[in-house]
């Protein structure tokens, strides 16, 4: 009887154990991705950026599909059931992001992975490879400075929008502020996803109708290796230093700027947003004012609430803006949201924060965005 009841209760966990086994299987489901391409040459890899780790969290140069020899290249991930995915295929770079039929910055690939799931797609040219529309999106004047490079960072572009006005008052001094992501703020054509923010729009109709005083932007464009400057690593300590030690003061010995840190802030979203923060906590003696649309403070991979927690608080006359949205992405934000406002307030600093209704996290909810932080930091008095 000994012998009998230890057997039936090591067959019954074992059963458990196969039954629990299934059932997670059972919310897994595998997605096959397959492509045919042309206008490829023969060093070219074809990568997938998406809103999943598997996806690489858009990263254009991280996941790469594998090339077959037949001239079809595939990717295969597992995730789980009833995931929503969106993604892009890429050459590495956003700049070599796959077109379509019709020329076009295509919308984002989505698919619900509901079932195990095979689908096709072929890639017809890439961005950098086909003939762009001279079209004009840009509001104002803008400067582009080319490679600007620091800090044993990749070189990178800046984008500076000169306000109405500027070269009219020759005397007249601005004040300043510096953007990550930059190309993604003023010109589609230049924007990673193929819509911007309309800052320059934004900007301009704000300072002619006197709500605002007049600004100089500052466009930094981001990298392949975004996700390391913008996050609290070695590479983002060197990052801010190249925007504190080379960017700021290219601007400042080339424009007619107001210097001081009271005239110098910094925007961004996303990680953007992140280092936008970065920089206002850690150079608070160069910045006083930091928008920082749809922030991770604590998420995945992301953690600098510890940081914040362990280190002294910045200069007391500061301005942060912070918002998210509700949906998707954003709304995974809020926990590290509330944990940051909550020693934001215990610190006494001065900020403002909305959840924003029905936003999503991408380039048309942060461009409605633009103007409540302009009014907040540059308001007419």
């Amino acid at each position: 009887m000994i012998n009998s009841a230890k057997y039936i209760f090591l067959f019954s966990i074992l059963h458990l154990w196969c039954f629990n086994l299934f059932a997670i299987q059972s919310h897994i489901v595998n997605i096959t991705i397959i492509v045919t391409a042309e206008n490829l040459s023969a060093s070219d890899t074809i990568y997938i950026a998406g809103n999943h780790r598997l996806l690489g969290i858009w990263d254009p140069g991280t996941v790469n599909l594998v090339s077959n020899n037949d001239g079809t290249w595939s990717k295969m991930i597992s995730v789980a059931k009833d995931t929503e995915l969106a993604f892009k295929f890429t050459r590495g770079s956003w700049a070599k992001e796959a077109v379509y039929q019709d020329y076009k910055i295509p919308p984002n690939h989505a698919l619900l992975a509901s079932r195990d799931t095979l689908v096709r797609f072929h890639i017809p040219s890439w961005r950098d490879k086909i003939p762009f529309p001279e079209t004009a999106y840009i509001r104002g004047k803008i400067i582009h400075h080319d490679s600007i490079s620091g800090f044993n960072l990749k070189p990178r572009n800046l984008s500076v929008w000169l306000p109405p006005g500027y070269e009219a008052d020759y005397e007249r001094r601005y004040p300043v502020l510096y953007m990550h992501d930059g190309q993604n703020i003023f010109d589609p054509l230049t924007s990673a996803f193929g819509l911007e923010w309309q800052v320059d729009e934004t900007a301009d109709s704000l300072i002619r109708a006197e709500l605002i005083e007049p600004l100089i932007i500052v466009g930094i464009y981001n990298t392949i290796d975004r996700r390391h400057e913008y996050t609290h690593s070695d590479t983002g300590r060197n990052y801010m230093k190249y925007i504190v030690g080379v960017v700021k003061p290219l601007i400042d010995s080339n424009y007619r700027t107001l210097p001081g840190r009271e005239f110098t802030a910094t925007a961004g979203s996303s990680l953007g947003a992140l280092i936008a923060f970065m920089l206002l906590w850690e150079h608070s003696g160069i910045f006083s004012k930091a928008a920082c649309l749809s922030v991770p403070f604590k998420i995945d991979y992301v953690d600098y609430l510890t940081y914040v927690k362990q280190s002294p608080p910045p200069l007391q006359n500061i301005q942060i803006y912070i918002d998210n949205g509700e949906l998707g992405i954003d709304a995974e934000l809020q926990p590290g949201i509330d944990q940051m406002l909550r020693i934001l307030d215990q610190m006494k600093l001065n900020y403002s924060w909305c959840r924003v209704i029905n936003a999503d996290h991408n380039e048309t909810a942060w461009s409605k965005r633009v103007a409540k932080f302009l009014q907040l930091f540059y308001a007419r008095h």
